[in-house]
This record gives structure tokens, sequence and C-alpha cells, in this order.
């Protein structure tokens, strides 16, 4: 694995790309946005990450993290683990059109790749990106809010419910529903 997509330093913002395999448009419906919030939730109260920007978009997740107890990788690894089975179990379960579609798509993903048992939801790795000056901060901070812009679902970031922008947002009192930690 190349040096570039390893976490050197999980105490340092870093910027990751978590995506749906072949960018399945999952994240279109509330339930399914709701098992992210839950767990990104109990990983940072039970696994020490820190969460200090995201965005859920239809096929995939940016956020930008830190992780003071454990490696990050193992925390993302766990979150994708846990994620993955909550996700299957929320299409079986509630209303879904494309129920059988996507369930076949993860199921064949899985036999694919050899290595999901039944269903294989995230496409492997996360491509951290170290965020270790102020103006790479920014930079991805601001990329990150401004994503549903750019991918015209509305047209301003504080209208977008999946992100983290009202926390950045000045004499906002309401916040998402991620426990978010600023960088500013």
């Amino acid at each position: 694995m190349s040096e570039k997509y390893k976490v050197i330093d999980s105490t340092v913002p870093t910027f990751i790309t978590i995506t749906i395999v072949d960018w399945v448009d999952l994240f279109v419906r509330p339930n399914y946005c709701t098992i992210l919030d839950e767990s990104l939730n109990y990983c940072i109260k039970e696994k020490g990450l820190s969460v200090h920007a995201y965005v859920y978009m239809t096929s995939h997740i940016h956020l930008i993290v830190t992780a003071f107890d454990g490696e990050l990788q193992n925390v993302i690894r766990d979150f994708k683990k846990f994620t993955s089975k909550k996700l299957i179990e929320a299409i079986k379960e509630h209303p879904e059109s494309r129920r059988e579609w996507l369930l076949r798509k993860f199921s064949f993903e899985a036999q694919k790749s050899g290595r999901a048992k039944n269903y294989k939801v995230w496409q492997d790795g996360f491509h951290p990106v170290i965020l270790d000056t102020l103006e790479k901060i920014e930079q991805r901070v601001n990329y990150i809010h401004y994503n549903p812009v750019e991918a015209e679902i509305v047209f301003h970031e504080r209208d977008y419910v999946n992100s983290s922008y009202r926390n950045y947002e000045e004499d906002n009192t309401i916040f998402c529903n991620v426990n978010v930690e600023p960088l500013w």
C-alpha cells in the first residue's frame, strides 16, 4: 500500500472519503442517513473519534476526522463493518423500491471481491489525506460543505441537512445530527 493512502498520525485532522461500491446512490433515503449519524456518534462517544466536518452525498461520504484513543484506520474499519450490516438490515426491513436490485448488487460485489461474506456495501479503503496546514483544512472544510451545491442538490450549503455546515455558520443555534467539533 502506498504511503499516500496510509494514516500516519491519527491525531492530525485527516480528510477521508468512504464510497459505496460502484458509486451506488444509496443515501437518498433519510433512514440510511440516520444510520450514519448514529454510527458516527457512537464512534465519537465510544471509540475516541472526533468528527470536524462531514457531508453525506448520495453515493459517498466525506469526513475530516481525528482519533486520539485509537488508530483512525481501525475506527473507520469498524464503522464500515457495522454500517454495512445496519444498511443491509434497513434495505430488507423498510420500504425500498430498489430492494431487490440493491441486495443483488451488494451480494454480487461480495462474491466478486471474495472478501465479504454475504454483502459488500463499501469500497475498500478510504484514501486519507493529512491536513497539516490551516490552508489545507480551510480548503477541505469548504469543499465538503460546498459539495451538495456543486452537485446541484441545494442552492446554499445551509439548506443541506446531511452536512456539518450549520455548525460552522456564525450565530446558528440549529446544529447537525452528528456531534461535530468544528476546527474554527
